[in-house]
């Protein structure tokens, strides 16, 4: 397979991985590199009205609010992939929404092929090494057995590296389930946002996400695939236990997930996807904060949980989230 061919599958993943970027899972309907399988929603049309989520029972999601003399910033946590339907708004994160005039994301341009196509071929492939060299028997058996599931050949993956194969392996389970990047709640939120005529802003670039993750020791890259090989049947119910939390506001659900997917991992894991990005968000927020107005950030739940949080980094430096 040529290195054309396989970023152009890449690309094609990324497109739906990049529009919530989860990192600790990394949110994306990677099946949608098969063919088979490319069945998905059409995304709503850009700046259509697009309705609020369905209401989530009691309070909803969890959402914090910074206050200063003339700035109000709200820190939402996300979910990156949801089941079509799935009930997650509430009237506190509307109103929060609804009066802010600049909106923040993970990444703002997931729908950016020239971007992902490049990120992919700088950060994701190693053809010079292949997977196949990586692993033990038993664990390219596993990869395999991943891979036929998602409708593709081992050869596909292959030229992939570590990290960019475990987000692929680790989301095959949820869009089997039936979760799905379109109905998670960037895109319903960045729709709005644009409905709205609101501000769109990006804390990071997709060539600055996948590089963080590229820059991994390579003991570090193969075991967060292995993690995921290891508990590929596993992956699905971790999900539904915290999209349960998130939407009942239960943080120590969230924290649950975020270590398992982090720190349980291997400390390099928790520093690449959580706590370095964190401090660069929190120092993103303070500048945001010396200037005025009303700003939304939404960001993956797991980023708002931890002693690595960004509103505990905020602390740091002086400034208090306090949770609705």
């Amino acid at each position: 397979m040529t290195t054309s061919t396989v970023l152009g599958r890449a690309a094609s993943c990324l497109e739906h991985f990049a529009g919530g970027l989860c990192l600790t899972l990394v949110a994306a309907a990677f099946l949608n590199a098969a063919e088979a399988h490319a069945q998905e929603a059409p995304a709503p049309a850009p700046f259509a009205a697009v309705a609020p989520a369905p209401r989530a029972p009691g309070d909803g999601p969890p959402l914090w609010v910074i206050r200063d003399a003339d700035s109000i910033v709200y820190l939402f946590g996300t979910v990156h992939l949801l089941r079509p339907g799935a009930a997650w708004g509430s009237d506190k994160v509307d109103a929060a929404f609804d009066s802010a005039s600049d909106v923040w994301f993970e990444v703002v341009n997931p729908d950016d092929q020239t971007a992902m196509m490049t990120a992919i071929r700088d950060h994701g492939l190693s053809p010079q090494r292949p997977l196949s060299s990586r692993l033990t028997a038993e664990e390219k058996t596993r990869l395999d057995a991943a891979v036929r599931s998602m409708g593709m050949e081992p050869a596909q993956i292959d030229p992939m590296r570590p990290w960019f194969a475990a987000m692929m392996v680790g989301v095959a389970p949820l869009t089997a389930a039936g979760y799905d990047p379109a109905a998670g709640v960037e895109l319903n939120l960045r729709a709005r946002a644009r409905a709205a005529g609101k501000t769109l802003h990006g804390l990071e670039t997709l060539d600055q996400q996948l590089a963080g993750l590229a820059g991994m020791s390579d003991e570090g890259e193969t075991a967060y695939l292995r993690y995921y090989l290891a508990h590929y049947d596993e992956v699905a119910g971790d999900m539904d236990r915290l999209v349960a939390g998130w939407t009942a506001g239960d943080l120590d659900a969230i924290s649950a997930y975020a270590r398992a997917n982090g720190r349980d991992i291997s400390d390099e894991v928790h520093e690449t996807f959580m706590a370095s990005r964190n401090a660069d968000w929190a120092g993103q927020i303070q500048t945001v904060l010396a200037g005025s107005g009303t700003t939304f950030i939404a960001v993956g739940a797991a980023h708002l949980v931890g002693e690595d949080s960004v509103q505990a980094l905020l602390a740091e430096k002086g400034i208090r989230a306090v949770q609705q």
